[in-house]
């Protein structure tokens, strides 16, 4: 790997990092990271005084989500490409699990919404999966920086 290569990846790589702290920061503080708190913020809670989202506020906070999702899994799964991992299969099955997981938290709110409450399980699982693939992933470019 050229050296321009290793230096922007590990910017991105940095980048990345606070991307997924503040991302876990704020997801706990603003929905909780249980099933109990998923369902309150998305279908409301009388006694905590916080109104049910609609499928529109879902919507609008969705939208953005989307290309943001696909966007960052596809840089930072495209610089896989350049490390040694990457005719590996395990890289087929990581690529898969990402935008699946991305995808499952993006749609879960919209199931929770029409009444399935399990989905929040979903939502929690879905984005724990996302958030734990990125960081291996970032693991596996980080190596191949140092040991290339």
């Amino acid at each position: 790997m050229k050296k321009a290569y290793k230096h922007s990846i590990l910017y991105f790589l940095l980048f990345s990092l606070l991307l997924l702290s503040s991302g876990l920061m704020l997801f706990e503080h603003k929905i909780g990271l249980n099933v109990n708190s998923v369902l309150d913020y998305y279908l409301g809670n009388q006694d905590k005084y916080t109104a049910a989202k609609s499928m529109d506020g879902v919507l609008k906070i969705v939208l953005p989500h989307i290309f943001a999702f696909g966007l960052f899994s596809m840089v930072i799964l495209h610089f896989l490409l350049f490390t040694s991992s990457r005719n590996k299969a395990e890289i087929k099955i990581i690529v898969y699990l990402t935008f699946t997981s991305a995808l499952l938290e993006i749609a879960a709110p919209f199931f929770i919404i029409l009444g399935a409450g399990f989905f929040a399980y979903l939502k929690i699982g879905s984005f724990v999966l996302f958030e734990s693939l990125i960081i291996y992933i970032s693991w596996l470019l980080f190596k191949s920086i140092i040991h290339d």
